[in-house]
């Protein structure tokens, strides 16, 4: 099969996106078939077989982050010889316009994965908030109810969107991860290196540190916790712009000396951060998903969290850490009191649901469920697809297209602030 996987976000950005498409093509490919990624194109970037990287405009808005411009003749020019029998789309505009096409062209089923509570992130566009909300709202439940079939990462996401009036057929498709990788790792050198204690209780996060991650909060939270636990300290690993906000929040708290910033983490590195935390801390409202809760459970690190679409079906109050149904910082020091009094049986208990937990979101499982739903989807395609370019479509292109800069900030919303993930910053 050709399989064609379109994002307006890849390498060298690390996140939950970017992740979930690299792990994706990776075991499409080792199942035998060809895949193709259309991503932007990025500076000093070495060739890649298969992935095709098309013009963007480079540093948006002052980040590192590039918009995609979605140019289908450039596109099906560079694709060559290759003819999908596929498209799966990452994203509800710019490079999802393209995928739209390119689908149609070939006469091929279009899939879309709901990747971001897209409306989540417009806190970093200008204008007004609540109608970018029912903007971004329409967008992507009109970009769903275009595609042939939906992925949506969690149950609460597949619900979400049929309550908002997608009708088209929906299945539950996670990203999974490679347990393998986050079930040994080297914590006790880790804290080492980062001047932790070794017998300090560590509370620790992993991921974009961003606004929407809710991360001061989170920080607050954390900083009550400290005061009343002299041992404990708080270990994050992760850029992004809510760095210089946490660390005046744990200086305005006296804790200046017990945070610890370990930035981006890789590899083996990564797993060692997990493993050098006794409970990572989770509060983001915009995820689907939430890859690093699971990749803390297949560490056996007991995660934290506020519930939230994607958490909930991760995260079992009292089974494999504390899910708090609502955002208060008393209820949150509570659950972290919990996990610090627990006995060693206990925390054993608590370890070995966290990596049966971790076991149900196997990365092979799930793309070997993807690929049974594109089987079905091409055996039984044989229509002519949906024309409607003078519908929904249409009149969000327009109205994008007239107002550049709401493009490019919702080139920002679903691009730069998705990264993680949920994301992971493998």
């Amino acid at each position: 099969m050709n399989i064609l996987l379109m994002t307006n976000t890849y390498k060298p950005m690390v996140g939950g996106l970017e992740k979930s498409v690299m792990s994706f093509a990776k075991e499409y490919r080792d199942a035998g078939h060809r895949v193709i990624i259309v991503a932007p194109e990025f500076p000093d970037m070495e060739p890649e077989e298969d992935v095709v990287r098309i013009p963007a405009l480079k540093h948006y808005n002052g980040t590192d982050f590039s918009v995609q411009l979605p140019i289908q003749g450039t596109l099906t020019e560079a694709l060559g010889d290759f003819i999908p029998h596929i498209v799966h789309s990452q994203h509800p505009f710019l490079i999802g316009d393209t995928a739209l096409r390119i689908a149609a062209k070939y006469n091929v089923p279009l899939v879309f994965t709901h990747h971001s509570l897209y409306e989540e992130n417009v806190h970093y566009m200008p204008g007004n908030i609540e109608a970018l909300k029912r903007f971004m709202i329409e967008l992507s439940t009109g970009y769903a109810n275009m595609a042939d079939h939906v992925f949506a990462p969690s149950e609460s996401i597949m619900l979400m969107m049929k309550e908002r009036g997608v009708t088209t057929s929906i299945d539950v498709v996670p990203t999974g991860i490679y347990t393998d990788q986050f079930s040994r790792g080297a914590g006790k050198a880790f804290r080492k290196k980062s001047n932790i204690p070794e017998d300090a209780f560590v509370v620790g996060h992993v991921g974009r540190i961003a606004p929407e991650k809710n991360l001061e909060f989170v920080t607050r939270a954390v900083a009550q916790f400290l005061k009343k636990e002299p041992q404990a300290h708080y270990l994050i690993g992760g850029t992004g712009p809510s760095v210089d906000p946490i660390k005046e929040i744990m200086a305005q708290e006296g804790l200046a000396d017990r945070l610890h910033l370990a930035g981006m983490l890789k590899g083996k590195e990564l797993a060692n951060a997990y493993h050098a935390m006794d409970t990572f801390v989770f509060a983001s409202q915009s995820e689907t998903q939430g890859l690093v809760i699971t990749e803390a459970m297949a560490a056996g690190i007991p995660v934290v969290a506020v519930d939230a679409p994607g958490v909930r079906e991760i995260v079992k109050d009292g089974v494999n850490g504390r899910l708090l149904n609502s955002e208060e910082i008393e209820g949150f020091v509570e659950a972290l009191m919990w996990l610090k009094k627990l006995t060693v049986p206990q925390i054993r208990k608590i370890k070995k649901a966290c990596k049966e937990t971790a076991q149900k979101f196997l990365m092979k499982d799930c793309a070997l469920r993807a690929l049974n739903i594109y089987v079905v989807l091409t055996t039984n395609h044989g229509f002519t697809r949906r024309n409607k370019e003078d519908g929904f479509w249409s009149k969000a292109l327009h109205s994008i297209q007239s107002q550049w800069g709401v493009a490019k900030n919702l080139t920002h919303a679903t691009g730069a602030f998705m990264i993680p993930d949920e994301a992971s910053v493998q």
